[in-house]
C-alpha cells in the first residue's frame, strides 16, 4: 500500500526539544489521519538538529465513502432549533427523515484522495505545532522553532502539492551543512530519502546517533586504557547537536584534577557538553575528555580538541577561583546571608527554614538512632552552600559542595556526609542516604517541605506538582524503609507543624496530620505498585490507623503471601460472606452484642468456630505483639476449616431468636478478630 514521507527542514532545532517534537509530530499525524478514517499500518518519526521526519506505511490511496446518521430535534420543535440542525448538516428540511417523532439527517460523504487529506493535515500541523518556544521571521506570519526552510511531502511516489507561507512542498532534501553536497537531492520514498541522507553524512535515527557516539567514544578511551564516564542525559543532548556525530578525545591540564570531581564533570557537562574520562582501575578522573564534533576533521580532530581544551581550561579556572574563595569563609559564617534568600513568600526565608529543619532533626534523631547534636549541626549547615560562589555558578552542586567545605573545615564525617546527601533521593533511581545522621537531616528537610506547603494549601493536583511534593513524600518513604526507622508519620508531621507554628505565631495555615499521612499512603501505594504489589492491601493495612511504614510494609508483604494461598482466598471469601450477613441484619435493627456461647444442642460446627476464633485471637495477638506477621497469617489460615464448616452446616438466620443472635455474635467476632490484622473489607481480590 502507498507510503507517506514528510520532512520539515529548518535551521537548528534545540536538542532539548527534539524528542518531544518527534512524539508530537507522531501524535498529531495519528489523530488527524484517524479523524479522516485513515489508519496507517505503521508510523514512525525521527528528530534531528535540522529536521523532523515522518514515514507512514500502508495508507489507502483514498478515503472510503462515509455515511452518517445524525439525530436532530423532535418533530414540532421551534424553527430556530431545526434551522440550526440543518446548518450543522448542510441539508435542507425536505432531506430530513422522521422516526419515532424525531428528525434524522442522513449525510453521505464521498471519500477524498488521501493526498488531499495529507495536504490539509500537514498545513494544520505546521501552523499549530506545540513548540515550547517559536519564532517568526522575514515578513511571514508562520511560527516555527527556527526558520522553516523546506517541506518534503511525498505520497505514493508523488509530491503532495500545497503552499505554506512562501514554502512550496516538494520532493527535495539536503544533507550535512558542511560535509554533504551543496545541492539538494530528490527522494520519492523513505528508502531513497534515508540512503540520500546517509551518503551525505546525516544519521537520521537519533538512537543510531547515540549508538555511534557511544561506540566511538568507548573505543577512543579503551585505546588509551581509560574508561568513559557514561552520562545518559548528556548523550541525549549531544546526539541532538550533531547530524554526523564524531567523538574526539582531548587533553586537559592535569593541574585541575585537584578540584572536586563533581566540579570537573559538571563544568564539562554543563558548559561544554563533554564526557569525562576516568581510570578504570582507581575510578579517579584522568586529564582527558571526549567531545562530539559534527564533522570528520582532516587532522583527526586535533585542532578541535586543542580549541576545546583551551575553553575548558578557562571554565575550570573560574571553578578554581570559586573553590579557593569559598573555602576562606566557614559554612557557619554564611548563615547570615540565608536571611536574604526567600524560600517561599508564605514560608519565610531560607534561614528560617534552616531553623525549622534543625529543630526537627533533633526530634527525629530519637527515631533514627542518630546523635541529636550531630543531626542538628548538619541540619544547621545543610543549606549554607547555597550562598557560595561555586553553587551560584553550578546550582546542581548544592549539598555536594557543602559536604566538601565541611570536610575542609574538619567537621565530623557524619556531618559532612549529611550535608552532601540530604537532598537525596531526587529521583526513583537515586541512592537513599542510610547513615543515621544523613537520613535524619534528609527526612527533616523533606518533612518540612511537605508540612509547609500543605499548610499554605499548595498541594499537588492532578499532574500539577510545582513544588515536587510527591517526590519529597516518596523520598521520605524510601529513607524510612531503607533505614528501618520506626517513625510514626502522624507524630512526625505534628512535630514539624508545631515547630513551624512556634517559630512564627502568625504562620500561614496549618497542616493536617491525617491529610499529610493519607498523602504518604497514596505515595506508598505507587511505590509498591511499581514493585508489583497490590495497592488494595496497603489500604487494608492503613485502615487500621497504623502509620509506621516499616510495620505497614511488613504487614502488606505477609498479607500478600497469605492471600496468595488457597486458605487465604477461601478465608477471605468467608470473611466477606460474614460481613455481608452482618450488614444485611444491621439494616433490620441493631446487632446483638456480647460474646457468643456454646449453646446446648447447637451444631458441633458452631462450637468449633467459637473455639477456633478464640484460640486464633490469642495467637494472633502474640504474633502481632512480636511483629511476626507471617505467624499471624498462619494463625488466620488455621481458622479457615472452622469457617468453611460453619457456613456449610449452620443456618445463621435460625427461626429461634437465641440461636440467631448467638450466631450473629460469632460472625461479628470472626470479623473483628480478622480485623486486628487488616481491614479485609478493603481487599478487592
Amino acid at each position: 500500500m502507498p507510503q507517506l514521507l514528510l520532512e520539515l527542514f529548518s535551521e537548528e532545532i534545540p536538542a532539548r526539544m527534539q524528542a518531544n517534537a518527534a512524539r508530537d509530530l507522531e501524535r498529531l499525524a495519528r489523530e488527524k489521519l484517524a479523524a479522516e478514517g485513515l489508519l496507517p499500518e505503521a508510523l514512525k518519526t525521527f528528530a534531528g538538529p535540522r529536521r523532523l521526519t515522518l514515514v507512514a506505511e500502508g495508507l489507502p490511496a483514498a478515503q472510503s465513502d462515509r455515511h452518517e446518521e445524525r439525530k436532530g430535534p423532535r418533530v414540532g420543535s421551534p424553527d430556530q432549533a431545526i434551522d440550526g440542525f440543518l446548518r450543522s448538516t448542510g441539508l435542507t428540511r425536505d432531506q430530513l427523515t422522521e422516526k419515532d417523532g424525531v428528525h434524522f439527517a442522513h449525510i453521505h460523504k464521498a471519500g477524498r484522495p488521501t493526498a488531499e487529506i495529507v495536504a490539509e493535515m500537514v498545513d494544520g500541523i505546521v501552523r499549530n505545532f506545540p513548540w515550547p518556544k517559536s519564532m517568526t521571521w522575514g515578513r511571514g506570519t508562520l511560527k516555527w522553532v527556527r526558520p522553516l526552510k523546506r517541506i518534503l511531502c511525498v505520497f505514493d511516489g508523488e509530491v503532495v502539492p500545497f503552499h505554506i507561507d512562501g514554502i512550496d512542498s516538494g520532493d527535495t532534501s539536503e544533507g550535512h551543512r558542511f560535509m554533504g553536497s551543496a545541492q539538494p537531492f530528490k527522494a520519492r520514498d523513505f528508502d531513497q530519502y534515508a540512503d540520500g541522507l546517509a551518503r551525505r553524512f546525516v544519521v537520521l535515527d537519533p538512537e543510531e546517533r547515540k549508538e555511534r557516539i557511544m561506540d566511538a567514544a568507548r573505543t577512543l578511551c579503551f585505546a588509551r586504557n581509560f574508561e568513559l564516564v557514561e552520562d545518559e542525559g548528556l548523550l541525549d543532548e549531544v546526539s541532538g547537536l550533531a547530524e554526523w556525530p564524531t567523538p574526539i578525545l582531548g587533553d586537559m591540564d592535569p593541574d585541575f584534577l585537584d578540584l572536586p570531581p563533581e566540579v570537573i564533570r559538571t563544568s564539562m557537562r554543563t558548559h561544554q557538553k563533554y564526557f569525562a574520562v576516568r581510570d578504570p582501575q582507581t575510578g579517579f578522573l584522568v586529564p582527558h575528555f571526549v567531545t562530539v564534533a559534527n564533522v570528520e576533521a582532516a587532522d583527526g580532530g586535533k585542532t578541535i580538541a586543542a580549541g576545546n581544551a583551551r575553553v575548558l581550561s578557562a571554565r575550570l579556572s573560574d571553578a578554581r577561583f570559586f573553590w579557593d574563595e569559598d573555602r576562606k569563609t566557614r559554612l557557619e559564617d554564611r548563615l547570615e546571608k540565608l536571611k536574604g534568600v526567600t524560600f517561599h513568600a508564605k514560608l519565610g526565608t531560607m534561614r528560617e527554614r534552616v531553623e525549622r529543619i534543625e529543630a526537627l532533626a533533633g526530634e527525629l534523631a530519637a527515631f533514627t538512632g542518630a546523635s541529636p547534636e550531630l543531626a542538628k549541626q548538619a541540619a544547621l549547615l545543610a543549606k549554607a552552600d547555597l550562598v557560595t560562589g561555586m553553587v551560584g555558578e553550578f546550582p546542581e552542586l548544592q549539598g555536594v559542595m557543602g559536604g566538601y567545605y565541611a570536610d575542609k573545615e574538619g567537621l565530623a564525617p557524619e556531618v559532612a556526609e549529611a550535608i552532601r546527601s540530604h537532598y537525596r533521593p531526587q529521583g526513583p533511581t537515586d541512592d537513599v542516604p542510610v547513615e543515621a545522621v544523613a537520613a535524619t537531616v534528609a527526612l527533616a528537610d523533606k518533612l518540612d517541605t511537605l508540612v509547609g506547603f500543605f499548610a499554605i494549601d499548595e498541594k499537588p493536583t492532578g499532574s500539577r506538582d510545582p513544588f515536587a511534593l510527591r517526590r519529597a513524600a516518596l523520598g521520605v518513604i524510601r529513607i524510612i524503609l531503607a533505614t528501618r526507622a520506626r517513625l510514626p508519620l502522624r507524630k512526625a508531621v505534628a512535630v514539624s507543624e508545631f515547630i513551624r507554628a512556634e517559630q512564627e505565631a502568625g504562620a500561614s495555615g496549618k497542616a493536617n496530620a491525617d491529610e499529610v499521612t493519607a498523602f504518604f499512603a497514596d505515595r506508598l501505594k505507587v511505590l509498591l505498585r511499581e514493585q508489583g504489589q497490590r495497592h488494595d492491601l496497603v489500604d487494608a493495612v492503613f485502615a487500621l490507623g497504623d502509620d509506621d511504614l516499616v510495620r505497614i510494609v511488613s504487614k502488606v508483604n505477609a498479607l500478600e503471601g497469605f492471600l496468595g494461598t488457597e486458605d487465604g482466598k477461601n478465608l477471605l471469601a468467608g470473611y466477606k460472606r460474614a460481613v455481608n450477613i452482618l450488614k444485611a441484619e444491621e439494616k433490620k435493627g441493631a446487632l446483638p452484642t456480647g460474646e457468643p456461647t456454646d449453646m446446648a444442642g447447637a451444631p458441633p460446627e458452631e462450637a468449633g468456630l467459637i473455639n477456633a476464633v478464640g484460640h486464633m485471637q490469642i495467637e494472633v495477638g502474640k504474633a502481632l505483639a512480636k511483629e511476626d506477621y507471617a505467624a499471624a497469617m498462619r494463625e488466620l489460615s488455621a481458622l479457615r476449616p472452622a469457617v468453611d464448616a460453619f457456613f456449610d452446616k449452620v443456618l445463621v438466620n435460625s427461626d429461634i431468636a437465641s440461636e440467631r443472635d448467638n450466631r450473629l455474635k460469632l460472625l461479628a467476632k470472626v470479623r473483628d478478630a480478622m480485623g486486628s490484622v487488616a481491614d479485609f473489607g478493603q481487599v478487592t481480590g
